[in-house]
């Protein structure tokens, strides 16, 4: 198995390392209901899907798991 001929240096490994890091996302207000939500991202508010402000899904009030 290979191995370094010489050893890297806390330094030159802290060096390579500066850039692997997390960014936080992005998030967006929708302009409808006011919830926050990442971009690109379909997110529910009040038992309802929504995506770019519209309603994808929508939940009704009568049909709930308890009657089935």
């Amino acid at each position: 198995m290979a191995h370094p001929k010489s050893r890297i240096s806390k330094q030159r490994k802290r060096k390579r390392r500066t850039h692997k890091k997390l960014t936080a996302p992005q998030v967006a207000i929708c302009k409808k209901t006011g919830e926050p939500h990442m971009y690109h991202r379909a997110y529910w508010h009040d038992g309802d899907l929504y995506y770019k402000g519209q309603v994808v899904i929508k939940v009704d009030e009568e049909a709930t798991f308890e009657d089935v």
